[in-house]
């Protein structure tokens, strides 16, 4: 059975960006606030109020179906430690490993070695190819709709740290041959960090009711 505990969740009164924009008015942050905040709850209320693997399924999916852009617009301007700025982050990390699954593998692998206790909170198979990291990013955000949903928000910042410190070592490999490269590598490992943590909070704060 799911678990229940979390907040609670309404129904929001969606307004599409083309409504919200009339008579050439921008529409208003408050009402782009609500409908983030409550959109994000209404998608992981309506996961775990299920026991229908293929409503999971298809919210698991939901950037398949709508396109990250679209994902971006709803959540991606609200702050790390909330329900939407967290699913941005879980959206969008399922998006890099389906995109680039053997970049995301390569990093995952190199990193795994010198990271095993997040490596072993992550859960990836072993050895983490291709497919097992595609895999991994699913099983991580099905966690948020089954299950315990700060689980899965622990699964992912561990993957995340774990893929920063394989990108910091790669990094080091380039270092001196390809600087740019290098720097670039460094710069994203050090932004992996920062997601990680963030992910971090937001599990902390689930647990205690107050990821909203």
């Amino acid at each position: 059975m799911a678990d229940e505990t979390g907040p609670r969740f309404r129904r929001p009164a969606y307004r599409p960006p083309d409504q919200m924009d009339i008579e050439g008015q921008a529409p208003d942050p408050a009402d782009v606030r609500e409908v983030a905040h409550e959109t994000a709850a209404v998608l992981v209320g309506a996961g775990r109020a299920t026991d229908d693997p293929q409503v999971r399924t298809r919210l698991v999916h939901l950037v398949d179906e709508l396109g990250l852009s679209t994902v971006a617009e709803l959540w991606a301007a609200r702050p790390a430690a909330t329900l939407p700025g967290a699913l941005w982050r879980l959206y969008t990390l399922r998006e890099w490993v389906h995109r680039d699954p053997v970049g995301a593998s390569t990093d995952y692998d190199a990193g795994m070695r010198h990271a095993d206790v997040s490596h072993a909170v992550a859960g990836a198979a072993e050895p983490p190819g291709p497919e097992e990291i595609k895999r991994l990013g699913d099983e991580i955000l099905r966690g948020v709709f089954e299950g315990d949903l700060a689980v899965a928000l622990e699964r992912a910042a561990a993957f995340c740290r774990v893929v920063s410190v394989g990108r910091a070592h790669r990094a080091d490999d380039h270092d001196g041959h390809d600087e740019p490269r290098a720097e670039a590598a460094t710069h994203s490992a050090s932004a992996l960090i920062g997601t990680a943590s963030d992910l971090q909070r937001c599990a902390q704060l689930w647990r205690v009711g107050h990821l909203e």
